[in-house]
Formats: C-alpha cells, sequence, structure tokens
C-alpha cells in the first residue's frame, strides 16, 4: 500500500508520509499560498503545482526533486483571439498524458478551457477545438460564476483518447488528441433546470468522475443530482441508488476491481455537509446493486466536513483511501475503508489528495 501522499491546501502545498511513528505532515512549498491543484506525474517524476495568487494570478511550478527545489513554468492563458477573450481564473485540475505522452501534461480551467503541454508545462496551448464547440454557448457556472473543467482522464489503452468532464456543460470525449469533440452523457438527468432542457447533455453538472484504470470502459460519476455508473466510456449512464444522500463532489474508483467504487455523501445543494453531523463514506463492491456504509473512526457527531472533488483517492492496490476536507482534516482508510484513522485535524482547506 502507498505511504505517501499530495495534498494541495489552502496555504501551501504538503507531503504526508508514513514512518515508524505514524504518518507526519511536511509543508513543502508555498506557504500561505492556495494550490489549487498538483499532480506527481509518474512518467518523469516530476510534481506539478497550481497556485493562485490573488490578484496576481494563476501560476504553475515544476519540481524534479520530490519537493525540494521549485522551478516557475509558463502557465496557462487564453490567447487574445480566444472568443470572448477571457482569463484564467483558476487551474483547476492537472493531469499527465498517459500511455506514450510522458512529457505531455493537460489542464482543466475555470473558464472551461482545456490546455495541453507537450513539453512538461514549458509551453501550453488552449485546445480551441472544444473552447469553440457550438454547445459553449449553454454552459454555466456551478460553484464558480463560469464554467469549468475539472475531470481529465486519458484512455489507458489510447492516449490520443480522451475524457473531460465540465460542471456545467456535460462529459466530452476525443479521439484524436484534441483537434476534434463529441458531447456524450446519455442516461444523465439535470432537475436544476426548465423540464424541457433536463436530459440536455451539454448542461450536465457532473461534479467528479472517474475511470477504473484495469477496466477503462467503466466509469464513475457523482452527478449534482445523483450517482451514476457508465459502461461504454461514459456515452450512456444508468443511476445508481445508494442508501444514503447521493449528493457530493468526491468519487473513488477502485484501479484493479470494476465493480468497486467509493463516494463521499452530503445534505445536497445549499447546505453541504454530512447529514446529522455523521461523516461516512459510501461504497459498492457490486457495480451499485448494494451498498455499505462505512462510519468507522469517522465522526458522527458535530461534523461539518465537506470533500471537495479531488480530495479523495485510493491507492494503486485499490486497499487504502485518502480523504482531506474543507475543515482541514485528513483521514486514511484501510482495508478499501473499512476502518478510518485521522492523521492531522489541523491543515488547512484542502482542495486536492493524491497517493504518491
Amino acid at each position: 500500500m502507498s505511504d505517501r501522499l499530495l495534498l494541495a491546501t489552502r496555504k501551501g502545498l504538503f507531503t504526508v508520509e508514513r514512518g515508524r511513528a505514524g504518518w507526519t505532515s511536511n509543508l513543502i512549498g508555498f506557504a500561505g499560498i492556495p494550490v489549487t491543484n498538483a499532480l506527481r506525474d509518474n512518467d518523469r517524476g516530476a510534481i506539478y503545482a497550481a497556485l493562485k495568487h490573488g490578484h496576481f494570478g494563476p501560476k504553475l511550478h515544476r519540481s524534479d526533486d520530490r519537493g525540494r527545489t521549485w522551478h516557475e513554468i509558463a502557465a496557462p492563458a487564453f490567447p487574445a483571439d480566444a472568443a470572448g477573450a477571457p482569463s484564467l481564473f483558476q487551474i483547476w485540475t492537472i493531469e499527465g498524458g498517459g500511455r506514450g505522452r510522458p512529457d505531455r501534461i493537460w489542464i482543466g480551467a475555470i473558464p472551461a478551457g482545456l490546455f495541453r503541454s507537450d513539453d512538461r508545462g514549458e509551453s501550453w496551448q488552449l485546445v480551441s477545438s472544444l473552447w469553440n464547440v457550438p454547445e459553449r454557448a449553454r454552459w454555466f457556472g456551478g460553484g464558480y460564476d463560469a464554467a469549468g473543467i475539472h475531470s481529465i482522464s486519458p484512455d489507458p489503452r489510447d492516449a490520443d483518447r480522451v475524457f473531460v468532464a465540465i460542471s456545467c456543460g456535460g462529459v466530452w470525449e476525443t479521439r484524436d488528441s484534441g483537434a476534434s469533440w463529441s458531447v456524450l452523457g446519455k442516461g444523465l438527468f439535470a432537475p436544476y433546470v426548465p423540464p424541457e432542457q433536463a436530459e440536455d447533455s451539454a448542461i450536465q453538472d457532473p461534479h467528479r468522475v472517474v475511470r477504473c484504470p484495469a477496466d477503462p470502459d467503466v466509469m464513475w460519476m457523482q452527478h449534482h443530482a445523483g450517482i451514476y455508473r457508465s459502461t461504454d466510456a461514459g456515452a450512456h449512464w444508468t443511476r445508481l441508488s445508494p442508501p444514503t444522500d447521493d449528493f457530493g463532489f468526491a468519487v473513488a474508483a477502485h484501479p484493479r476491481d470494476a465493480q468497486t467504487a467509493w463516494f463521499v455523501p452530503a445534505i445536497k445543494d445549499e447546505i453541504r455537509m454530512p447529514r446529522d453531523g455523521a461523516l461516512g463514506v459510501t461504497r459498492t463492491s457490486d457495480g451499485g446493486k448494494t451498498w455499505d456504509i462505512m462510519r468507522e473512526g469517522l465522526p458522527q457527531r458535530g461534523a461539518y466536513d465537506l470533500i471537495y472533488r479531488h480530495g479523495f483517492d485510493v491507492d494503486e492496490r485499490g486497499e487504502r483511501l485518502a480523504m482531506g476536507s474543507t475543515t482541514g482534516a485528513l483521514w486514511i482508510g484501510d482495508n478499501g475503508g473499512e476502518s478510518w484513522q485521522l492523521v492531522n485535524a489541523h491543515l488547512p482547506p484542502i482542495y486536492g489528495v493524491c497517493f504518491v
């Protein structure tokens, strides 16, 4: 099981490591600065950190020595001739290029621009083909004023085939590295728009989408209005029925077992906290037919923790999970989340968690 984590937080980038004395947290860069997300590039071993410097705007840094030193690299930006001429508000997610693309990095931003680098972040280009789809005129913001790209998933079998999810702009796929795009998402339903628009694929609000690495056609979605599963790489979706709230932001897919995934439920819309102050994790091990609610080691009274989209991860064996909250608490769940340990209750608000 993995013994090291990266944490992107409101006040810097941290590592969390397990040693003889247990789990310890260490700040490795950008003290006091919001780190909106981070990536550990498994091909090159680099760490990328996305920063949000207030009126200085988004910045991007890379470390090639496990976070001991940092080098500022180019940050993506909308070109002057991009429709609407927007400014980059936030780097929301960073993903590696996938199999056979060791120098490629993808960034999803707010507003909903997709950016690609083929030189390890030294330069960036807007994927204008997605920015210019006619459906973008119908996209709108969920929690932010503008729509944003938060989930990017290259197919492990074919790095030219990339899936993205947009709040609120639905789910999209390219099969040619971004030259052209198709909107997917049959079966998704949006009760927050006029009834005649509820099945419009281009205005759905997927909160987070992940796929099973061992069976890449299986995807799991935490939608604004429910939990969904796809078995055809996002083309069609089936809504699932967990025994508790089906609102939330975070989802983790088992890396080897396409039947297993985890979610963190909350009361929906403006409340956004665990029901009755009791934090729990739901898990299905049979594709959504039945569910377990796992609470051992998690607070069951007075908990107001919300887990953001990227604040939940599972290790490469599917045995250990990590969960970081908006109140700065970090839990580690062993045995597939059967039991949880509070590692640190005093971190800054946590935006992203990933095993490295």
